[in-house]
């Protein structure tokens, strides 16, 4: 099954009925991607069923700059970036998108889901807390400044961080508590670069740094206003101070 993929007449067929996909044509979108039957993998696993998670990591894209590559979240902090589910858009995933904007889409995929959020989040959290799941937030947008003036997180630095959450060797480390999120940074990780771990150093302007901190908690604040006295628990206690 292919999705957003351009077809063209087939070179091949001298009565020009047959087309074929071309997979670099991005004219009208990048993001094209492809389906195909799991059995087609030689090694897929086939149970196809796994355990429940040691740990659930949450991915977003800051174009701002400010979050940390890698931090690890209470399990308050946990459904609280869960129903923020804070990302960028970028290039490539819209139409139309040509640098990134920020944006908040609950639960990480707010047009998927038919109930209120806080019925997921209450699902997580117990679920969480039955198997001892930890949860990690992972920033794969930029640092040391934001778009435009820093850079692109490295895939490197990037499956470093994975790498130590799978492998538990995040948990030796050290960690410093975010002022504005509270959550936990991990002082060291292997194969990462210290200076990023904590995204305030990657910066040159200090100063810009804490406004723009400030600005995307401020942002957070304001979204996560629609989820006040709704669900079993009032999660915005565990968001940026204020």
């Amino acid at each position: 099954m292919l999705e957003n993929v351009a077809m063209e007449q087939d070179g091949n067929d001298s009565n020009n009925e047959s087309f074929v996909p071309n997979f670099f044509d991005t004219e009208k979108t990048q993001n094209g991607r492809v389906s195909y039957p799991i059995h087609h993998i030689d090694n897929f696993f086939r149970p196809q069923m796994a355990g429940h998670p040691e740990n659930i990591i949450f991915l977003t894209c800051d174009a701002f700059g400010v979050l940390p590559p890698v931090s690890k979240l209470s399990p308050g902090q946990a459904m609280y970036h869960f129903l923020s589910g804070y990302t960028a858009k970028v290039a490539g995933t819209e139409r139309g998108v040509k640098e990134p904007t920020a944006t908040f889409s609950g639960c990480f995929g707010a047009a998927f889901m038919t109930l209120c959020h806080t019925r997921y989040a209450d699902l997580l959290a117990e679920k969480m807390k039955k198997h001892g799941s930890h949860a990690y937030l992972v920033n794969t947008g930029w640092t040391g400044g934001p778009y435009g003036i820093g850079n692109r997180m490295s895939i490197k630095d990037t499956r470093a961080c994975i790498d130590s959450i799978l492998d538990g060797s995040i948990r030796d480390s050290t960690f410093s508590k975010d002022p504005t999120f509270s959550f936990d940074v991990p002082n060291f990780l292997n194969g990462v670069d210290s200076g990023i771990l904590n995204p305030r150093n990657s910066w040159k302007d200090k100063a810009a740094y804490d406004q723009a901190m400030k600005n995307l908690a401020q942002m957070y604040t304001e979204n996560f206003e629609k989820y006040t006295g709704k669900g079993s628990a009032d999660y915005s206690k565990y968001g940026p101070a204020k």
